[in-house]
């Protein structure tokens, strides 16, 4: 099975902040346990446990994440059954299934994703609505 690579915007984006690079979870790695960092999560697997991430996330379409998630910004592609804290922009892909409440100070959801409890936006901004242009999977 081939592992999917994180897209290169994602990985240009934090390089250019001095991030050398994301911590990569493929899409074949099964982590169990609680999850703490400060640099950019590319994650391609799954996750069963808890996150408390200061920096950026980004879940890809094969992914998914069981437990609570905070994280300073991210980009869903793939399915989260837990809690969803965001301290900055959340975006939301149109393959992305969240079965739990989501929290963010901005939120932007792709038309086709699925979510499934409350939603939150901490600023009183409202929830922007978009048609994915991606064509990419991750």
């Amino acid at each position: 099975m081939r592992m999917s690579a994180p897209k290169r915007r994602f990985l240009e984006r934090h390089a250019l902040k001095g991030v050398l690079g994301p911590t990569v979870i493929g899409a074949d790695t099964v982590v169990i346990g609680d999850l703490r960092g400060t640099g950019p999560y590319a994650v391609f697997g799954q996750i069963h446990g808890d996150g408390v991430l200061a920096g950026a996330l980004h879940l890809g379409a094969s992914a998914s994440w069981h437990g609570t998630i905070s994280a300073h910004h991210a980009t869903i592609a793939g399915q989260i059954n837990g809690t969803l804290i965001v301290a900055d922009k959340l975006e939301i892909g149109h393959t992305a299934v969240i079965r739990g409440r989501v929290t963010a100070q901005s939120i932007a959801i792709a038309t086709g994703a699925i979510i499934e409890g409350d939603i939150e936006v901490t600023s009183g901004l409202p929830i922007v609505r978009f048609d994915e242009q991606r064509s990419e999977t991750d």
